[in-house]
Parts: structure tokens; C-alpha cells; sequence
């Protein structure tokens, strides 16, 4: 091939090349690696071609380079003298994004109880049986242990059932008077329905100190409620069993569905469970090193989600995690 043919046939088509979109043609034509060009360089045997082609090479591209910056500069040219700015239309609307309805709760019940003095505490999703089981009383048949129930990991560790364990981590790094409370995630093989979902939200307190009774509890308890729902709403404690508290009481709340009547919502008896509390049991304190003869103790573990239920009258758990904005953006 002819180099200075070539060189004088691309430099007159790029040249003559009116956009960007014919210059990429050009530069793909004459550059590119099936390119003539590209080609004969590969096929140099002596010196005198090889530089010739590699003169016709570097003549090229500063041609398709300075083409491209002046094509550019026209174009800027362009569009400042061509296009204009309506001032006066309106802008366009960026929304605004905010916190999960669950993280609103969240954030109100922390406000609430470092208002009475406690400390908010961050706990540990993954934990160890020790800690999840065995410091807080569970038997070793107890249903809670059953793969059934909890997410078992690697070497004994699990996915937290509940926000316990960060009351047995608290005990230990410090002595009495303890005031605490501790929010985040939890897991359980729940099925799905209206009030349940294999992920959920709680919150987990604790207080102990000399003297402290269930009127003390049933007391901190109501108070958190009417800050919650407003003092309409119904409460009532009824007995229960949980391996860590004794004696252990259940919390539960007016329908807000039905108003007692029974529903769906409630499974047809009128109330919604909010959580279990109760005294601790002097076990829990022997494992951390505390007497209970010298200092007792109430705990109460409750479920963001069904806060958020109660409070805006939501008909399942299930809209909290459906990603829905047209649901989210109510709140």
C-alpha cells in the first residue's frame, strides 16, 4: 500500500467530517485494529515502510484529534447561541426521602426512656447459645433451643431470637444499679401472617437495684404506653411463664380493629400481645454475679412492629416490610 495515499485520503474524509458521530466512523476506518493501516504495520519488514506507516499513523490521528476538538467547540458554540432557559417554568420536584415508620418508633421509644434516666445500649444480632439460652434460665428442652424456632449459625452461634442477651452482657461489665434498654433487630422461624414476620423489631429494658418491686414495672410500663398510644388506650397484665422472669406477666392492649369485640387482627379476643416482663429471676442474677438477696429487678421485652400497628392502625406486619412507597410514605 501507498502510505502517503493513505495519509492524504483519510486526513481530506476527516477533514470533510460535519459530526462527532462521523468522525468515530472515520477514526474506527483508518485507527482501528482491522484497519488497512493497522494491518501494514503488522506486516513491516524493513525500516523505511515502518516509518513511513507510523508517520501516516500519528498524521491521522492528530487530524481525527483536532477534528473532534473543533466539531466540539461548534457544538458548544451552538448550543449557547441556539438554546435558551425558561426562567420563569417551574423546577423540577426532587422528594424528599425519611425514616421507616419502625425507625420512628424506634427513635420515639429511646427518646422516652432516656427521659426517665436509662441508658440505650446496642446489643449483638449474632450471639451464643450462653448467652441467648443458658444465661437466661432456658431449660434444655425448652422450645426456644428447637432449630424450629431459632436460626442456628456456624459453631454454636445464632441469629438472636430476642434482644436478651444484651441485659446478661450489660450485668456483667458493671455492678448494680443497672437501668437499660436495648432496641435492634431479632429472628424467629415465625410463618408470616398479620402479626408476625420471621424479622421483627424489640425492645429489651432492665432494671435492677436495691428494692425494686412489679409496682415498679407495672408503673414504667403504663408510663411508656401513654406516651405511646394516649391514655385511651386499654391495658391489662395477665400472668405467664418465661424462663427469666418470675413472677412474669404479659402485656396486653386493647384491638384497636375491633375494640374488644374480636377480629382477625387479634384472633378474635379482643387484645394484642405487646410483650412479655416480669421480676428477674434470681437465677439470671446468680449466672451474672449479682445476690439476689441484695438487689432485684424487673425486665420487659416488647415489639416495635406492633407498636407501629397500634399506633396507626395498620391491618398486618406484613406492609412494614413490603417496600411499598405509595404504604411508607403515609408516615
Amino acid at each position: 500500500m501507498d502510505p502517503q495515499a493513505l495519509d492524504d485520503a483519510a486526513l481530506a474524509e476527516i477533514a470533510a467530517a460535519a459530526t462527532l458521530d462521523q468522525l468515530d466512523e472515520l477514526r474506527v476506518r483508518y485507527l482501528g485494529r482491522k484497519s488497512e493501516l493497522k494491518l501494514a504495520l503488522r506486516e513491516v519488514r524493513d525500516r523505511e515502510t515502518g516509518m513511513a506507516l507510523n508517520a501516516a499513523r500519528e498524521a491521522v490521528e492528530a487530524a481525527v484529534e483536532r477534528r473532534q476538538q473543533e466539531l466540539e467547540r461548534a457544538e458548544l458554540d451552538r448550543t449557547i447561541r441556539e438554546d435558551r432557559v425558561d426562567v420563569t417554568l417551574p423546577g423540577t420536584p426532587h422528594l424528599r426521602g425519611h425514616l421507616h415508620l419502625v425507625t420512628q418508633v424506634r427513635r420515639e421509644v429511646e427518646d422516652i426512656f432516656l427521659g426517665m434516666g436509662y441508658e440505650v445500649v446496642d446489643g449483638r444480632e449474632v450471639e451464643t447459645t450462653r448467652y441467648l439460652f443458658d444465661a437466661l434460665n432456658m431449660a434444655p428442652n425448652h422450645v426456644t433451643r428447637s432449630p424450629l424456632h431459632t436460626f442456628y449459625l456456624e459453631n454454636g452461634a445464632v441469629l438472636r431470637s430476642e434482644t436478651s442477651p444484651s441485659q446478661i452482657h450489660t450485668m456483667e461489665a458493671k455492678p448494680p444499679p443497672v437501668f437499660m434498654v436495648s432496641l435492634g433487630r431479632c429472628y424467629r422461624r415465625d410463618t408470616p401472617d398479620a402479626t408476625h414476620y420471621p424479622i421483627f423489631h424489640q425492645v429489651e429494658g432492665l432494671v435492677v437495684d436495691r428494692g425494686i418491686t412489679l409496682a415498679d414495672l407495672k408503673g414504667t410500663l403504663r408510663t411508656l404506653l401513654r406516651q405511646l398510644f394516649g391514655a385511651e388506650r386499654e391495658a391489662k397484665f395477665v400472668t405467664h411463664f418465661f424462663p427469666f422472669t418470675e413472677p412474669s406477666v404479659e402485656v396486653l392492649v386493647s384491638c384497636f380493629q375491633c375494640g374488644g369485640e374480636g377480629c382477625p387482627m387479634c384472633r378474635h379476643s379482643g387484645w394484642i400481645e405487646i410483650g412479655g416482663s416480669g421480676m428477674v429471676d434470681p437465677n439470671v442474677l446468680r449466672f451474672v454475679g449479682y445476690d439476689p438477696e441484695e438487689v432485684s429487678g424487673f425486665a420487659f421485652g416488647w415489639g416495635l412492629e406492633r407498636m407501629a400497628i397500634l399506633r396507626h392502625g395498620l391491618p398486618d406486619i406484613r406492609d412494614l416490610w413490603a417496600d411499598d412507597l405509595r404504604f411508607l410514605r403515609q408516615f
